[in-house]
């Protein structure tokens, strides 16, 4: 049992196993239908409360987010937490995305950054609960532990999540009022939806094979014929349906309807079943569609459109489950109308599927990439210059401020005029001395710059903490491994002009060095090879060459924690995205992407390859 109170939060499962909270907006309007029973119909509209979430549909007895476009389907969770905590406050924190969008913290980490807020600590590191990131409140920026990227963050104030009151059972079941099941059930719903479905239902039960009959020309349907629909299986009872089958007159055919059951969910519950003992001239309100085979399920479909364009509702296109050729027309919008009829998701198009590879591609078809040399390159681990000290290094980049300005230097927040306040192993300098990096004109304690670099990878370059400009040559941590690439004879998604670079990396697990987070320690390497795909154009060809650059740089992968897994000492991207789905894009590592190409050459800037460095690596 939960609680006296507590803050209710709908959440989503991402594709990374993360999951995601609804806004509080959101979740008001699904704990509203939550607290509505099976009068409600079962499930909910987000597009009513948030036009961005137009497509998305949830089915509160299978517990699932719904998208109608795709057919996609995801697990949804009412979580809950602490009126003292974030959610409880209205207190929002966000990050700030490569397109300069800000997006909400999972509602674990956003608790976390919270209280360490309330508790005026001058910064949080999240390694504890699986996030390689420092969050500094006196900057309000988020820090990569590994690359030392940072983001900007922000604390916002939104509605408060809704409340509940009282001891509820923690199952996630719907409706979540116990007594709701026994309660009388609601009168007969007369809505043109229901009324297909109940004439539906009973063509079915009787047999019949006949056409429908418009719902202003034909009779009332006697109760007796809803009547003979079983009552719901009660505990030990067998459900006369699994999710996985429809029973149509006198055979099983393969269900036409997504998958209803999660483990919280009773065995052969139905949003909207009659609840009255078999025979009783009760009628049911909303029907479900669990008996339906394909054809009927058809029939209705029909029957349903044809209402609807009278009544000027908008439809949108779907396929037909055998192909890709489109349905009859009056099929349109038959996704939302059915789980609005009956509470219960129906998809009448397959789910995109998953492309990571293309078709086979024989020896013989893998050509050389013409202005790129050799087909495969090897990276070791470069040592960092001998001889120089780190003093010696920045003496380069920096020009001594004799007369500090009254403000604070960013890495340490002491006042310039003063000494440094870092306290860690005490560089030679003094901690007075102030320097301004000659690029930028950011102006620092060289003491501080001094333990920035002592605490990075020593390669005698420098990155400004406020701007990012590099200063040298930029070196990453990547273990040794090795690229390849070559031209395959098959075109991506929006690029069907020009042929696909394929880039195949390969890392084997091995020993972490000095330059990495535990010396000494074994790291693991998880899904190598790893295939990434660029279009054979002019632009792709670009991105190839500067790629190599940070290949040879040791820039592309890093040694850290997964955000996927929250493995620790494992590779991983180190903030260059490649696409690894050749002919898709359900995870967002996909194509189409018409900005991809731009994004990434924005990335590599931002560690300092641009077409200046392929000159560079050539001298």
């Amino acid at each position: 049992m939960l609680l006296a109170s507590a803050v209710v939060v709908w959440e989503w499962l991402n594709e990374h196993g993360r999951w995601r909270p609804y806004s509080p907006a959101v979740s008001h309007h699904i704990e509203a239908v939550v607290r509505a029973g099976p009068r409600a119909g079962g499930s909910v509209v987000l597009g009513q409360v948030d036009s961005r979430l137009a497509p998305y549909i949830i089915d509160l007895q299978s517990m699932n987010q719904f998208r109608q476009d795709t057919g996609t389907l995801r697990p949804v969770r009412r979580n809950y937490y602490d009126p003292s905590s974030a959610p409880g406050k209205g207190v929002v924190w966000e990050w700030e995305n490569d397109n300069g969008s800000w997006t909400p913290y999972d509602m674990e980490v956003g608790i976390t950054i919270q209280h360490a807020y309330e508790k005026q600590h001058p910064w949080i590191d999240l390694t504890s609960i699986g996030f390689s990131y420092i969050i500094d409140f006196n900057t309000m920026g988020q820090i990569n532990r590994q690359t030392q990227r940072q983001r900007r963050i922000r604390r916002r104030l939104d509605l408060i999540y809704p409340m509940v009151t009282g001891t509820m059972p923690k199952a996630q079941s719907w409706p979540v009022n116990p007594g709701t099941a026994t309660s009388p059930p609601a009168p007969p719903c007369s809505c043109p939806q229901c009324v297909l479905v109940m004439s539906v239902k009973a063509a079915v039960v009787n047999g019949s094979s006949g056409p429908l009959q418009a719902p202003g020309t034909r009779k009332n349907i006697a109760p007796s014929g809803v009547g003979k629909l079983p009552p719901p299986p009660g505990p030990g009872t067998k459900p006369l349906d699994t999710p996985g089958t429809m029973r149509g007159p006198g055979k099983t055919a393969p269900a036409q309807v997504t998958r209803r059951q999660v483990s919280n969910t009773p065995a052969g519950a139905m949003a909207g079943s009659p609840t009255s003992p078999q025979g009783s001239n009760r009628k049911p309100g909303r029907v479900a569609l669990a008996t339906l085979n394909r054809s009927n399920l058809q029939r209705l479909a029909i029957a349903q459109s044809r209402v609807l364009i009278a009544s000027g509702v908008p439809t949108v296109p779907v396929k037909n489950l055998n192909g890709s050729s489109p349905v009859n027309p009056a099929l349109a919008g038959i996704t939302g109308i059915l789980m609005s009829a009956a509470g219960l998701p129906v998809c009448l198009t397959r789910p995109p599927k998953l492309v990571l590879h293309p078709p086979p591609v024989s020896k013989s078809e893998i050509k050389s990439i013409p202005g790129v040399s050799n087909t495969s390159r090897k990276t070791t681990k470069k040592q960092a210059k001998k001889g120089k000290t780190p003093e010696e290094v920045l003496k380069k980049y920096l020009q001594k401020v004799r007369h500090p300005p009254d403000e604070d230097c960013t890495i340490c927040m002491e006042r310039l005029t003063a000494p440094s306040g870092y306290k860690g192993p005490q560089p030679t300098v003094k901690p007075d001395l102030v320097g301004k990096l000659s690029r930028c004109g950011h102006i620092y304690h060289i003491y501080c710059l001094v333990a920035m670099y002592n605490n990075g990878n020593k390669d005698g370059s420098l990155q400004c903490p406020t701007c990012k400009t590099i200063y040298g040559v930029k070196t990453g941590t990547q273990p040794p491994g090795k690229m390849e690439y070559h031209l395959i004879p098959h075109s991506l998604p929006g690029h069907p002009d020009c042929k696909t670079i394929r880039i195949i990396y390969s890392i084997p697990p091995g020993i972490q060095g000095p330059e990495h987070p535990n010396p000494g320690k074994s790291f693991s390497a998880r899904g190598f090879p790893r295939h990434c795909y660029l279009p054979d154009s002019e632009k792709g060809r670009k991105v190839l060459k500067l790629l190599l650059v940070a290949w040879d740089r040791r820039l592309i992968f890093a040694i850290g924690t997964s955000s996927t897994t929250g493995e620790s000492d494992t590779v991983i991207w180190n903030e260059v995205h490649h696409k690894t789905e050749f002919g898709s894009n359900l995870t967002g590592h996909g194509y189409p992407d018409a900005n991809y190409l731009d994004n990434v050459l924005a990335e590599l800037a931002a560690q300092g390859i641009s077409e200046d460095s392929t000159a560079q690596e050539k001298d």
